[in-house]
């Protein structure tokens, strides 16, 4: 396996659509909901080990541990960050994740995935 700790890889994703709750209506408006902010993290980390995986290996996530900090309302660009902390067992991936809204934290946290032989799967 060819990743390396530090690498990083970021995105930039619109709040808008299905990333969207109002809390059941409680909250007066729409903004970016803790599952599809997580979903982000997990994707932008899936990608970054993705590419530099030999042919024949994916990755499962199995551990995340965030803390959603601040609202992004609707219609806001956002980015998603993942920088790979640490490999484990030559199969454990632990990632640092972080979704901003220019200088302003949204969520931040770590999120975890084991490599696997992809051919297990079907």
């Amino acid at each position: 396996m060819a990743l390396e700790p530090g690498e990083a890889r970021s995105e930039e994703f619109v709040v808008e659509g299905q990333l969207l709750t109002d809390v059941g209506g409680t909250i007066g408006t729409a903004v970016l909901s803790t599952p599809a902010m997580i979903g982000m993290m997990e994707h932008c980390s899936s990608i970054l080990a993705y590419e530099s995986l030999p042919e024949g290996q994916a990755t499962v996530g199995f551990e995340v541990c965030v803390k959603h900090v601040a609202a992004a309302l609707r219609g806001t660009t956002c980015r998603v960050s993942s920088s790979l902390r640490e490999v484990l067992d030559g199969r454990k991936l632990r990632f640092d994740v972080e979704v901003t809204e220019g200088e302003r934290t949204i969520g931040v946290g770590t999120h975890e995935r084991r490599v696997i032989d992809a051919g297990q799967l079907g």
